[in-house]
C-alpha cells in the first residue's frame, strides 16, 4: 500500500513541475517581443520567385510525397520528381472523393495559369470542383501561388517533347 502513495506522490510532485515549467514558459514569451522564427531553408529576402516557389513546394507543401512516384521499396524516385504518380496511401473509411493518381506537376503542363490559381488559391480543381483528398486543400496568397507555379514551370517536363 505504501509504494502506491509513493508512487502518487511522483505523479503529483511531476505533475507540478510540468504546470510549473509551462507556467515559466508563458511568462517568458509575453514578456519578450515575438520574434517570427524563419527556418533555416526559407529563401532569404529579395531571392527569386522561382526560388521562393521551390521551398513552399518542397518544404512547405512537400509536393513530392504524393506526385513523384516510388521505387520498389517504397521510396520517391527522384529521377521521375513531380512527374505524377499513383496514390500509395488509403483512406481509413472508404470514400468515392479519394483520388487514385496525383498528377504531374513538373513543367506544369496541362494546367493553365488561372488553373493553377485556382487550385492553390481557392482549393478547387480545374473542372471548378473541390479538388480532391488525400490532396490538402491549400488557401495561398497569389504571391505564393504565384511563386509555386513559377518553380513548377522551371523543372523538366514530365511530358518530353517527340523528337
Amino acid at each position: 500500500m505504501k509504494s502506491i502513495y509513493r508512487l502518487a506522490i511522483c505523479l503529483v510532485i511531476l505533475l507540478m513541475a510540468g504546470l510549473g515549467a509551462v507556467s515559466l514558459t508563458s511568462r517568458q514569451s509575453a514578456a519578450e517581443p515575438a520574434q517570427a522564427q524563419k527556418p533555416a531553408n526559407a529563401p532569404a529576402a529579395g531571392q527569386s520567385e522561382i526560388e521562393r516557389g521551390r521551398y513552399l513546394v518542397q518544404d512547405v507543401a512537400m509536393c513530392s510525397e504524393c506526385h513523384t512516384p516510388r521505387d520498389a521499396s517504397g521510396d520517391t524516385d527522384n529521377s521521375r520528381y513531380l512527374q505524377g504518380a499513383a496514390i500509395w496511401i488509403t483512406p481509413v473509411h472508404p470514400t468515392t472523393s479519394w483520388g487514385m493518381r496525383a498528377p504531374a506537376l513538373a513543367g506544369f503542363e496541362g494546367f493553365t495559369e488561372e488553373q493553377g490559381e485556382q487550385i492553390l488559391e481557392k482549393g478547387s480543381g480545374p473542372n471548378g470542383l473541390t479538388i480532391q483528398q488525400p490532396m490538402h486543400i491549400y488557401h495561398m496568397n497569389h504571391a505564393d501561388a504565384q511563386a509555386v507555379i513559377a518553380y513548377l514551370r522551371s523543372l523538366p517536363s514530365a511530358y518530353p517533347q517527340a523528337q
